[in-house]
């Protein structure tokens, strides 16, 4: 990770936004929207992520998450990656994906040339994550979070999104353990 986009502050709450190669709309099957809710379901329970808000959209994951123990979040960014990319091309591989062909030539070519990639690259490298230190940083993150499905046309208002944790923020429970950013 850049030193310019280091986790400097363990206990402090961070934005970041993980993205598919080529910004590739990966997330349009259910199977895939689950692997990538399960998978942070494993890291809340096993390791001690904490969500505070969250919305997966067709190419890419917001979050604001910290951490509850001496877990690092750069060392969640590097696991998640790895184990969410192995089990992506595993999906792809079992179900009746129409694109099958073109993802897997695609995360092919955006890995080949990495001498640290075996096979296929499907994350972009980086995170940026930047820590939330003022109200103003927050309101602005979780708006600009919560508002993504809105501004993409999917629902009308943020809460109808099943995918997001702007269903906690409304008051209804969401696919996820959310823990509420007050203040």
């Amino acid at each position: 990770m850049s030193e310019k986009f280091k986790i400097r502050n363990p206990e402090g709450i961070y934005f970041t936004t993980l993205t598919i190669v080529y910004w590739i709309d990966l997330f349009e099957r259910v199977e895939l929207k689950h692997l990538i809710v399960d998978a942070l379901k494993f890291y809340q329970k096993q390791k001690g992520l904490i969500i505070h808000a969250w919305c997966l959209m067709s190419s890419h994951l917001h979050l604001i998450i910290s951490s509850s123990n001496s877990y690092n979040l750069s060392d969640f960014f590097r696991d998640y990656k790895k184990y969410t990319s192995r089990e992506i091309i595993q999906i792809i591989n079992n179900i009746n994906e129409s694109r099958k062909d073109w993802l897997l030539d695609a995360f092919y070519k955006a890995g080949k040339d990495l001498k640290r990639i075996k096979n296929y690259k499907v994350w972009q490298d980086g995170n940026q994550p930047k820590e939330l230190i003022t109200n103003w940083f927050i309101d602005q993150k979780l708006d600009y979070v919560h508002n993504n499905p809105v501004t993409a046309e999917i629902v009308d208002e943020p809460h109808y999104y099943l995918y997001s944790s702007a269903r906690d923020y409304a008051g209804i429970k969401g696919l996820l353990d959310v823990e509420i950013i007050e203040y």
